[in-house]
């Protein structure tokens, strides 16, 4: 293990996006700290990274929870870890019209999808600035360009993360941080079944949908490129069929 080396935190790490970024972040020698709800996942997510001669500590929290993400930077704080790299993966939505979709899930994700980013940012971004180096990955989504019915909290959601991202961006570049936004078109995931959006016609044919390991590889290049944003998968059009 390269103890030394600097650690990547990454929420949602335990599979999809998350977790093929977690493999190309430990291929270049990155140590990670993958933090996620599903404990099983987490391990099967050690099991896959373990040909990396990199440390892999595993945090299983739920974003869901206020307060879960003061919880988590305290716990890094708590093991004397140095996270060079912050990335906000971890995102869930509900399919539906919002007149029929439940109020205390969406403010649960809004929880997940918006707060806990900020949170996360904001501390982690603070030790950044004080070393004048550092890179953070936010995961928005082409879902918010245009926005889309029957996911109009997560759409929301994203779009928010996308123009925290760019004005944060604006705001560190000076200071040697680099800011990025991924925004992945639908990608084979498990996010559609979390979503209830597993029955919709379009989404039987996973052909349609985008390799996740390909969209990790262009958010993570864009990210060590120092790029503001990037797009990956599907069209806004495919999108849109999606959606409805």
């Amino acid at each position: 293990m390269h103890a030394n080396n600097p650690y990547a935190l990454i929420t949602g790490g335990s599979s999809g996006i998350g977790l093929e970024l977690a493999r190309l972040f430990a291929m270049d020698g990155h140590n990670l700290i993958l933090v996620a709800r599903n404990s099983g996942g987490l391990r099967k997510a050690v099991a896959e990274l373990k040909e990396f001669d990199v440390d892999v500590i595993l945090m299983s929290a739920d974003f869901f929870g206020e307060g879960t993400a003061f919880n988590v930077f305290a716990e890094v704080k708590r093991l004397s870890l140095q996270v060079d790299i912050l990335v906000n993966n971890a995102g869930q939505g509900q399919y539906g019209f919002f007149k029929d979709t439940d109020i205390n899930r969406e403010l649960a994700i809004i929880n997940l999808n918006i707060s806990s980013l900020v949170v996360l940012t904001k501390l982690f971004l603070k030790d950044m600035l004080i070393r004048r180096s550092g890179k953070i990955l936010n995961i928005a989504g082409m879902v918010n360009e245009p926005p889309a019915p029957c996911q109009a909290i997560y759409c929301a959601t994203k779009a928010f993360v996308e123009s925290f991202t760019q004005a944060l961006r604006k705001e560190v570049t000076e200071d040697g941080i680099t800011v990025t936004a991924l925004l992945p078109g639908p990608t084979n995931t498990d996010f559609f079944n979390k979503a209830g959006i597993e029955n919709v016609h379009h989404l039987q044919s996973k052909e349609l949908l985008a390799d996740p390991a390909i969209v990790a590889r262009c958010g993570y290049d864009a990210l060590m490129r120092g790029e503001g944003k990037v797009l990956a998968g599907c069209t806004t059009e495919m999108i849109a069929d999606i959606s409805l």
